[in-house]
C-alpha cells in the first residue's frame, strides 16, 4: 500500500488538519515535485466519448452564458468547440486510469470513506467553469500548464447565483487572494469558500473531492433504512393515558413517547450499519453484477495458492466499524460481519496475497465473506 502524504509542502499533516482542514484555504507550492500528468488532453477527451463515463463541457460564451453540455460526446463535438473559453470535465478518472487511481493513496490521511473521486478538467486558454463554491472539501492539483486561481468570500445557500445557466455561478465574487499554479502545485479549498480558476494557455487540473452528505440526506436515508427493518406490529401506544382538559392538546407525555420510539431505533449500531453502507456505495462502475459462474471458496483459494493475487477493484469502496457487537466490513454498499483482521486487511491493502489470507480462511465466516466480495467484484482474482 502506498503511504499517505506526511507533509503538505513543509507543513506536517497534523498541523494542516488543525489549522486548515474545513477552516481556510491553503496554497501548497510543489506539493508533488516534478509532477507529470499520467493522462493528456486527447486521452481525457477519449474517455469523454465513452457511454459509461460521466463528462461535461462548459462553454463560457455559448448560446447561453456558461452553457453546459453533458456527455458522452463524439469527435465532432470537440472539432466544433471555439479556440478558447471552454472546459472539459471528466468525473472519476481514477476508476479508468490506474496511474490516476494511485494518486488517491496520497490523500488517505483523510478516512477512506470520505474520499470521493478524482475529476480531471482540461481547458484551453481562458477556459473556466466560473466563480462558484462547493459543499465539500477539494484539493486542486495542477497537472499540466498554468491556471490562475482566485479565492473569494464564504458562501452558503443564500448567496446570489447568476440566472440563465444550469450551473451554480455566483453573481458576486469578492477576491481575497489569487495565485497562478504550475504543475505539482496544489490548492486546498474548504467547503463554502468561493473560488474561480481560469486557464493560462492549455491547462489540466486534478480535483480530489470528498463525500459530505447533507443533514437532510442523513436523516431521510437513515430513517428509510431503519424503517425497512420494522414490521407493522410496532405502534405508538399509551397504556397509561390520563384524562386531559382539552382533547386537542398534544401533551408532553405524547412527545416523550415519540422521542422514546426514535431513541429505540436510532441506536449507534443502526446508525453505523446504515452509514457504513451509505458511505461505501459506488457512484460509478457497479451495475447489477450477474454471473452464471459464481466463484467458490475452493476456486479462489486454489488460484491464490498457485500464486495469483486478490486485487481491490479500482472503483471499490470499503470501510469497517467495530463495536461491542463485533466488526462489520462495508464494501460497495453492503455490510458483512467478519473478523477485525479481515476488515483491516481488505480496507488497507490494494493487493492481497495468499500468505496474508491464509491465517484467516480457517474461519468459515471470513471465508464466506471473501467469496462474496469476489463475486460482487469488490475483490478481483488476477495474476
Amino acid at each position: 500500500m502506498t503511504s499517505a502524504l506526511t507533509h503538505l509542502g513543509n507543513m506536517p499533516i497534523q498541523q494542516f488538519l488543525l489549522e486548515y482542514w474545513q477552516k481556510k484555504p491553503l496554497l501548497i507550492r510543489n506539493a508533488f515535485p516534478n509532477f507529470q500528468s499520467p493522462i493528456d488532453g486527447d486521452e481525457l477527451a477519449g474517455l469523454a466519448l465513452e457511454e459509461e463515463v460521466e463528462s461535461r463541457i462548459v462553454v463560457e460564451k455559448g448560446k447561453t452564458p456558461w452553457e453546459l453540455h453533458n456527455g458522452p460526446f463524439d469527435e465532432d463535438t470537440f472539432a466544433n468547440l471555439p479556440p478558447t473559453h471552454w472546459t472539459l470535465l471528466v468525473q472519476a478518472v481514477d476508476q479508468w486510469v490506474p496511474e490516476v487511481n494511485l494518486l488517491l493513496d496520497n490523500f488517505r490521511f483523510i478516512p477512506n470513506w470520505r474520499l470521493d473521486d478524482i475529476m480531471i478538467s482540461f481547458a484551453p486558454d481562458q477556459g473556466s467553469v466560473g466563480p462558484h463554491f462547493d459543499y465539500y472539501d477539494v484539493f486542486l492539483l495542477q497537472g499540466m500548464g498554468k491556471r490562475k486561481w482566485k479565492i473569494g468570500q464564504n458562501c452558503d445557500v443564500n448567496s446570489p447565483h447568476l440566472q440563465g445557466t444550469q450551473l451554480h455561478i455566483l453573481e458576486n465574487f469578492e477576491t481575497q487572494d489569487e495565485w497562478i499554479l504550475e504543475p505539482g502545485d496544489m490548492l486546498y479549498i474548504p467547503p463554502g469558500v468561493a473560488h474561480w480558476g481560469v486557464a493560462q494557455g492549455d491547462c489540466m487540473t486534478y480535483s480530489i473531492g470528498f463525500r459530505a452528505p447533507s443533514h437532510s440526506a442523513i436523516v431521510d436515508e437513515l430513517s428509510h433504512d431503519i424503517a425497512q427493518t420494522l414490521n407493522n406490529d410496532a405502534r405508538f401506544s399509551d397504556p397509561y393515558l390520563k384524562l386531559q382538559s382539552n382533547p386537542g392538546e398534544i401533551n408532553a407525555d405524547a412527545i416523550a413517547q415519540i422521542q422514546e420510539i426514535i431513541q429505540q431505533h436510532f441506536t449507534a449500531e443502526n446508525i453505523a450499519h446504515w452509514f457504513g453502507k451509505h458511505m461505501t456505495e459506488r457512484k460509478y462502475g457497479q451495475d447489477d453484477i450477474e454471473s452464471d459462474d459464481e466463484i467458490t471458496a475452493d476456486d479462489w483459494q486454489a488460484a491464490l495458492a498457485e500464486g495469483q493475487m486478490l486485487w481491490r477493484h479500482p472503483a471499490a469502496r470499503v470501510a469497517f466499524h467495530t463495536s461491542n457487537e463485533g466488526t462489520q466490513l462495508f464494501a460497495d454498499g453492503q455490510a458483512f460481519p467478519c473478523s477485525r483482521e479481515l476488515a483491516e486487511l481488505v480496507s488497507a491493502e490494494v493487493e492481497i496475497s495468499w500468505e496474508q489470507l491464509k491465517p484467516l480462511v480457517q474461519d468459515l465466516f471470513d471465508r464466506a465473506v471473501i467469496t462474496q466480495l469476489i463475486n460482487q467484484e469488490t475483490l478481483l482474482v488476477d495474476e
